[in-house]
């Protein structure tokens, strides 16, 4: 039954729509969420799982709301992290919205410049804009901005927590108050997101530079049930680039057989709708390439597509599309381009290779399948290398196998996710929104221009002090200029950067190549290999023909095969209750339910080396000679600091000549001389960290610039040019927590291997 006193209050388009659409029923986050727009004045946080309706919870009761009493502008703001899912909200809206004369307008990189034309000249509806075409919408729009969005009534943010601790998070909220200035009323906020943990965090981000409070109903959990399977493949290493010549002559039908984990992720997938997640892009390119291959060796149906931000638009929305509309198998190998809320129709199964990074990963990633009343279905299929001879210890054990389970069991056992970590000291935004503010006025003087910027509550935490010292470091360097008058302009050098369209973009730049074929193109990469040589992009095999260096240009031809292309890495941060939980396992020797023969075989492995080796209870252990290994159980942060702190701490005491590992699993130590054991190692480790730590001398210029790349895997995108000096405050206060390091060092214990 509808809820009539809710139903009957919405606008009699909304109501139409929703009898033509059968609905039985308003769902209860959409009724809730009627109740907060209709009865309160405040803010609203939808915290729901995928396909709970969150979308049309939001669009009902403000549609409602703007029909009611129409705005003389833009009414509605509406911001996501994809063009993808914007795309995908516009036609879902334009549906909605087609008898209501309530116009939508979509607003980004792909947006042909006629359609945003018609929104200039005619500001009014829905506009839904990503927060690069925001910060061009700003700085270059800065005398429309009072005609286009004078009377905004509401701001619709999705996917929050993709938002929340980091820069374009940082990027959307300084947006806003940057936007305020041209209103004329105080719009409302309303985000929206399936994977949040601590709501009250969550309601801050929100509320951020607002007086108002944020209301988020307590919506019943979904009684939706989960299946979910993990699998382990001892596998051999997948080939590099074999001998062009050789590679050249070689059809499908020669390829030799391929292995056991990709015939079994062949058969789990075959004649379904199914999402392969990776990591990484190489590794969906290559998961779709090895699928392709064994479907042609058996005479099945070509059903594979990849999605991932390098493969060209039109191409990734050929794979949206399919998934959409195709009522047969399909199969999609994707990274976090198809985690957000885009719909894609009855998923049946979602595989992922390895461990997802996050626990708020796996959710997003679960979230896509299980729509329609459907159990949502998850396998997880891990895979390392049959470990030869006698291996170190750190190498004995099954790390994504672990962390998978980590994962599964802080969701279901806690129903734990992942906080987003909040910075004092954003310096990559902070030169970004002054350079912004600054291309945006045109002219200001340092007062005016420090009110602006540090006006904004993400930089509530930078003192006078520190800006002026950044202002003066941009002057250095030509980015900002002093007039005669004493004001501030963007300097030559400064020019180049912001007026450049990479500007409008806060995350690290790629030097890309566009690969073309036949004038259509394919996508972008890294690095090209030379003419004769070969490419996977976009699912398929591909020989260059010519490489343009000057306009980074790649013309390609189709071929058959298959061969590994490499992208830079992603930004990977595993959090340290994960690596802690990690540990967990290994004492709680359980097995796990949803363990296939593969994984409990694997994992019976771990438990019997853990009981012979006690590291589940020991930390350092000697490895004989002049090497010792560290098992942390911390996350990334953590992880680098401590490599730091012994290096800073040890490293002339105990002679060592090289520190390693694997992050953020274990460290390795080479000494130099003598044959120091895990006891005085970690004796002489303690002994030094219990003294004072002055990390503001402690750390070279050079320990700032390598803790920034491995912290955050790619160095903000700004951060080149900010003093160094700020950058050594903001690593101290944002990154390195020496209490916590120290508390858990403490607790170490050393063993022997014998």
């Amino acid at each position: 039954m509808m809820n009539d006193d809710v139903f009957n209050r919405l606008a009699p388009f909304i109501r139409d729509f929703i009898y033509r659409n059968n609905w039985n029923e308003l769902r209860e986050v959409q009724v809730e969420a009627c109740k907060v727009i209709f009865d309160t004045d405040a803010h609203l946080l939808l915290s729901t799982g995928t396909a709970s309706g969150k979308t049309e919870a939001a669009f009902l009761p403000v549609l409602t709301e703007i029909t009611n009493d129409p705005p003389m502008s833009v009414g509605v703001l509406y911001i996501a992290p994809l063009k993808s899912l914007i795309n995908d909200q516009f036609y879902r809206l334009n549906d909605l919205l087609k008898e209501a004369n309530i116009p939508v307008w979509h607003w980004h990189g792909d947006v042909s410049s006629s359609h945003k034309q018609k929104l200039l000249r005619n500001p009014s509806g829905v506009l839904q804009i990503t927060p690069e075409s925001m910060e061009s919408m700003l700085m270059n729009k800065n005398r429309d901005l009072m005609r286009i969005f004078g009377d905004l009534r509401f701001i619709i943010i999705d996917e929050v927590h993709s938002f929340m601790g980091t820069d374009r998070g940082i990027q959307v909220l300084c947006q806003l108050e940057r936007l305020q200035t041209f209103l004329r009323t105080k719009p409302r906020r309303i985000g929206l997101s399936a994977t949040l943990g601590d709501y009250t965090m969550a309601e801050e981000w929100l509320a951020s530079g607002t007086d108002r409070k944020v209301i988020t109903p307590m919506i019943k959990g979904s009684t939706q049930k989960i299946r979910l399977a993990v699998e382990h493949f001892y596998d051999p290493s997948e080939p590099e680039k074999k001998d062009e010549a050789a590679d050249a002559e070689e059809t499908a039908e020669e390829q030799p057989k391929s292995s056991a984990f990709w015939e079994y992720i062949y058969d789990k997938t075959l004649n379904r709708k199914c999402i392969i997640f990776t990591n990484m892009r190489n590794q969906a390119e290559y998961s779709i390439a090895m699928l392709r291959q064994i479907a042609e060796l058996r005479n099945t149906p070509d059903v594979y597509f990849v999605h991932h931000g390098s493969i060209s638009a039109p191409l990734r929305e050929t794979a949206e599309s399919e998934m959409k509309e195709t009522e047969g198998p399909i199969v999609v190998g994707a990274t976090l381009t198809l985690e957000m809320g885009i719909d894609i129709g009855r998923l049946e199964r979602v595989i992922q290779l390895d461990a997802p990074n996050s626990v708020s990963s796996f959710l997003q990633r679960l979230g896509r399948s299980g729509r329609r009343g459907n159990p949502a279905e998850m396998w997880f299929v891990c895979r390392e290398e049959k470990p030869s001879g006698l291996p170190l210890l750190p190498l004995r054990l099954p790390w994504k196998l672990m962390q998978d389970i980590a994962i599964i069991q802080l969701y279901l056992e806690e129903h734990w996710i992942e906080q987003p970590r909040l910075q004092k000291y954003p310096l990559s935004m902070l030169y970004h929104q002054t350079m912004s503010t600054l291309a945006q006025l045109g002219e200001a003087t340092p007062a005016l221009l420090a009110r602006r910027v540090l006006g904004m509550a993400a930089f509530r935490h930078i003192s006078h002090d520190d800006y002026r010292e950044l202002l003066l470091h941009l002057i250095k360097l030509d980015h900002i200029q002093p007039t005669e008058e004493g004001s501030l302009i963007i300097g030559l050098n400064g020019e180049k950067v912001v007026n450049n369209y990479k500007f409008y973009a806060v995350f690290p730049d790629e030097d890309e190549y566009t690969v073309v074929s036949e004038s259509n193109t394919i996508g972008k990469i890294d690095v090209p290999p030379p003419p004769g040589e070969r490419l996977t992009i976009a699912g398929r095999t591909w020989e260059v023909l010519e490489v343009d260096m000057k306009s980074k240009i790649v013309n390609v031809k189709m071929v058959k095969g298959k061969i590994k292309t490499y992208w830079a890495g992603s930004n990977i941060k595993t959090d340290n209750r994960i690596l802690e939980r990690m540990r967990q396992v290994l004492i709680d020797k359980k097995d796990y339910p949803y363990l296939q023969k593969g994984a409990k075989e694997r994992m019976a492995e771990a438990y019997f080396l853990t009981q012979n080796t006690g590291i589940d209870r020991y930390n350092v252990v000697s490895m004989g000679g002049k090497s010792v290994c560290i098992f942390p159980w911390m996350g990334n942060f953590d992880y680098y600091t401590t490599m730091l702190l012994i290096k800073k701490l040890c490293g002339y005491m105990l002679n060592i000549k090289s520190i390693g590992g694997q992050a953020p699993y274990f460290i390795t130590l080479k000494l130099g001389s003598g044959e120091t054991t895990a006891e005085s190692f970690l004796e002489t480790f303690k002994e030094a960290f219990s003294q004072p730590i002055n990390l503001k001398y402690m750390l070279t210029d050079e320990d700032v610039l390598e803790l920034k790349q491995q912290y955050e895997f790619k160095t903000p995108k700004f951060d080149e040019y900010v003093p160094i000096s700020l950058l050594k405050k903001a690593i101290i206060s944002d990154y390195i927590d020496l209490d916590r390091i120290r508390e858990k060092i403490n607790g170490w214990r050393a063993f022997h291997e014998q």
